[in-house]
């Protein structure tokens, strides 16, 4: 089960793991009144964090940002809906001013963008067919495997760093996509043999296609909302909330509803 941060710029929240703003274009930090205005960057197709239905936007991401928001002195006007990998770009060329993606925490896109405190841990899941008779236990049975990620995500490093420079699979056998529902597509089509991706993201999967988790590989990556480098008061005050939400019962309310966990 994935495991949750406390807030701190690298400590957990105690528990583990609304209304959708409409989208609008980018509004970035514009005064309004007494309050500033942010612009929300997501990547559908990655539940329960963030995902489409009936048209609408939903998410454990979506709920708890807006919660967040609510409780500081800025106003949410509206999300900008990208795939993963133009995330950053659009944070830091102004396109949006906050993302919710489940992006991990790491050292890399430490150096690009600067994040909140972590609201989220988590690990990885390798996802094979119910109905196969691939069963790995481990990295190195992945030998010879074709495995897909979504493009920018820590599934896909773990591909590249554990198992392409490892020699365990070559590159060719490295199928990428821009979201896990094409992955997951591929993976009952038989185009791959695994895919790799967050633990809790897998079991929302797994609950309602024909796929199962074969094991989980240990990674503990934390979440946090990314903002552009150097925004102390937006930092601050995303911080901030996230603490205001933990105190009022409001993220333990939100882990039970997306995550079935009280």
């Amino acid at each position: 089960m994935p495991r949750v941060a406390n807030v701190d710029r690298r400590r957990y929240l105690q528990a583990i793991g609304g209304t959708v703003a409409t989208l609008s274009v980018a509004g970035c930090q514009a005064d309004s009144g007494d309050s500033q205005t942010l612009t929300a960057g997501t990547a559908p197709g990655f539940p329960p964090f963030e995902m489409k239905q009936d048209g609408e936007l939903v998410g454990f991401d979506v709920e708890l940002l807006e919660a967040v928001i609510a409780a500081s002195e800025y106003e949410l006007s509206g999300w900008e809906e990208l795939e993963f990998k133009s995330l950053i770009p659009a944070l830091n060329n102004g396109n949006v001013d906050v993302v919710a993606a489940g992006m991990t925490i790491n050292d890399d896109r430490d150096e690009a963008i600067d994040f909140s405190d972590p609201y989220y841990s988590s690990n990885q899941a390798i996802v094979v067919r119910e109905s196969g008779s691939f069963s790995p236990s481990s990295l190195d049975d992945l030998s010879g495997a074709t495995v897909g990620a979504q493009k920018g995500t820590t599934g896909e490093s773990v591909i590249k760093d554990q198992l392409i420079e490892a020699g365990t699979i070559p590159e060719s056998n490295y199928n990428a996509y821009g979201n896990y529902v094409l992955a997951v597509e591929d993976l009952l089509n038989e185009n791959v043999d695994v895919i790799i991706i967050d633990v809790p993201v897998a079991n929302s999967f797994v609950a309602d296609r024909p796929i199962e988790s074969a094991f989980v590989h240990e990674t503990g990556e934390q979440f946090g909302f990314g903002i552009q480098s150097g925004n102390d008061e937006l930092a601050g005050a995303l911080n901030s909330g996230l603490t205001a939400v933990e105190d009022d019962g409001t993220y333990r309310d939100l882990t039970e509803k997306w995550f079935g966990q009280k």
